[in-house]
């Protein structure tokens, strides 16, 4: 694991469609305290950049969004040298103005899943025998700025016309939600409904990664529309139609962010006893 071609800087957590077609990808079996990570690393170079692809759900998308080891996903990355994470993800709009084919770069995040181990720091010993201290971080900014400056600017330079901030509430699926859910969603001046978006984004903040999504809309929300409401093919779809476009803003992102990371992520854990060893 300390060769270079298994060292990469910065990480994408996203589809296979996103590596696929890459020349030269060197896949990476990573081990970690917290189990298997959704499938192996990919590993390949964009811009000049060590790049980290994870397939989210798994190559063959088998992992529903509450059975994604999350924790195991962030480990894997932080221990072969990613310091920077892009997480794109499918959501639903929840204002008419965000229809199918919008891009939205959030700045909010609202976490309303149930079941989901959502920290390192939780007391418990570990397999390896190590036990975490509970600590608390700050998460009132939960995306990295800088990241989301290099969505934007990359989605603009692609032709795209990117919403520049917004709240994503974050489901636990694997269900859509209901009308009244929705309704209620959209009523509390949130933007998108996703089901992925957390632990995702506050797991790396406890890694001391710099974190950005980028929010494709794939539907309207059952509460944001008329007729059958949401339905998998339809996002699946959209999904697909617009995938070649979300991966040359990703891959222009990634050459557009930060040799050296000057945002606050980068000192998140500055001072702090983990009281475990971070990779």
């Amino acid at each position: 694991m300390t060769e270079w071609g298994a060292r990469a800087e910065i990480g994408v957590i996203g589809g296979s469609g996103f590596y696929s077609f890459l020349d030269d990808v060197t896949e990476v079996s990573v081990e970690t305290p917290y189990g298997q990570p959704s499938d192996s690393l990919f590993l390949g170079e964009l811009a000049g950049r060590r790049v980290a692809f994870l397939p989210r759900h798994g190559r063959k998308h088998h992992l529903p969004p509450h059975r994604i080891n999350y924790r195991a996903n962030l480990w894997a990355l932080r221990s072969i040298g990613v310091r920077q994470v892009l997480g794109p993800c499918a959501v639903g709009g929840l204002r008419e103005k965000y229809g199918p084919g919008t891009l939205l770069v959030p700045d909010q995040l609202v976490d309303r899943t149930k079941t989901r181990v959502q920290t390192y720091y939780d007391g418990e010993p570990r397999p390896d025998g190590q036990q975490p201290n509970v600590v608390h971080l700050t998460f009132a900014d939960p995306y990295c700025e800088a990241g989301r400056e290099a969505s934007l600017a990359a989605a603009r330079g692609c032709g795209w016309e990117p919403v520049d901030g917004g709240t994503m509430v974050v489901i636990e699926g694997p269900r859509f939600s209901t009308r009244a859910e929705s309704s209620w969603h959209a009523a509390q001046g949130w933007s998108v409904v996703g089901m992925t978006g957390h632990p995702e984004a506050v797991l790396a903040r406890e890694l001391g990664l710099c974190y950005s999504s980028l929010a494709l809309v794939t539907d309207l929300d059952a509460g944001a529309e008329a007729g059958d409401g949401v339905s998998h093919e339809e996002v699946m779809r959209v999904f697909r139609e617009n995938l070649g476009r979300l991966r040359e803003v990703l891959f222009d992102a990634v050459g557009g962010l930060p040799t050296e990371r000057l945002c606050s992520c980068a000192g998140a854990l500055a001072g702090l006893d983990l009281g475990i060893e971070l990779p």
